[in-house]
Formats: C-alpha cells, sequence, structure tokens
C-alpha cells in the first residue's frame, strides 16, 4: 500500500490510518512482535504507534534509531496534548 494513501487516512484520523495497514499490509505485525502493543496503542497512544511502524519500516535493517527515536518522541507529546486537549474540552463541557 502506498505511503501517500496511508497519510491521507493519518490526516483524517491515525485510527483509521492503523485500521488500514492492519487489513492491507503486515506492517504492524512486522514492527511490533506483539499484537498487545498496536491494540494498546490504538486506543491511547495512536500517533505514537502510527509514527514507530512507519519508521520502522522505511528504516534500513528495520530498526528505528537516532533521529527517528526523536520523531516517535515528538508524536508521543502530539498524542499526549491531544488526550490533554479532550479532557479539558470535557472538564468545559461540565
Amino acid at each position: 500500500m502506498g505511503c501517500c494513501f496511508v497519510s491521507l487516512f493519518a490526516l483524517i484520523s491515525p485510527r483509521l490510518a492503523l485500521v488500514i495497514l492492519w487489513i492491507f499490509s503486515d506492517v504492524l505485525s512486522r514492527a511490533f512482535h506483539s499484537w498487545i502493543i498496536p491494540f494498546l496503542g490504538f486506543f491511547l497512544l495512536p500517533w505514537t504507534t502510527l509514527a514507530y511502524a512507519a519508521l520502522w519500516s522505511w528504516a534500513p535493517h528495520h530498526h528505528v534509531t537516532g533521529f527517528d527515536w526523536f520523531l516517535v518522541a515528538l508524536f508521543f507529546l502530539v498524542d499526549l496534548s491531544t488526550l490533554a486537549g479532550g479532557r479539558r474540552a470535557q472538564v468545559a463541557r461540565n
């Protein structure tokens, strides 16, 4: 599956992109040795899970190293800010 196609789905929703990757490719099963991490990542940290899988797939020798870890950490911060923003909106509604 083309990376541009998955990137378009990621712009709509990282969870949608993870589902597309799960159905149409084996990137998630190759990047993670267990189904538990992608499953939890789908619900808790979708951007981080997607970034790790993509960087693992694109890296030579399929290892996340160096600057790739910085990008994974950046997407982790994006996930945290998304969770905090959702929590803030929920508190504001009540």
